[in-house]
């Protein structure tokens, strides 16, 4: 369950990537060399806009409240660390080095999940209207 929210916004953070290239500009070069363009129906455009981008605005943003949360909230970094303590105050020292190093990969997620909330306000700016 918790590899499925990851992946589940790593899919996000390439579908927005790629709707933002696709109805931005276009000259991305392929593995020929030659510049593709790729654009968007305005269907589609409605689509991401309407559907995908507030449900994807909606997952990052719960997403780092939980990361950032405090130590009351579950799967949080702060949590994490709490635990990790717990476990060393009970000499489980490698559970405890685990959940630290766990906590480490958690926080680090920050700067990509705001990466994907910036290109969805980015991508909702320039094709959705004022937001």
């Amino acid at each position: 369950m918790r590899g499925t929210k990851w992946a589940a916004a790593v899919a996000v953070a390439a579908s927005m990537t790629l709707a933002g290239v696709a109805a931005a500009e276009p000259s991305q070069p392929s593995p020929s060399g030659q510049p593709v363009t790729v654009t968007l129906s305005a269907e589609q455009v409605q689509f991401l806009c309407e559907k995908r981008l507030p449900k994807a605005e909606k997952r990052v943003t719960k997403l780092l409240e939980r990361i950032n949360g405090d130590a009351g909230t579950k799967g949080s970094v702060a949590w994490l660390k709490a635990r990790a303590e717990k476990e060393r105050a009970a000499g489980r020292e490698t559970s405890a080095n685990l959940l630290e190093e766990k906590a480490e990969r958690r926080a680090g997620r920050v700067e990509q999940l705001n990466k994907i909330k910036g290109w969805v306000t980015d991508f909702q700016t320039q094709h959705c209207g004022a937001k």
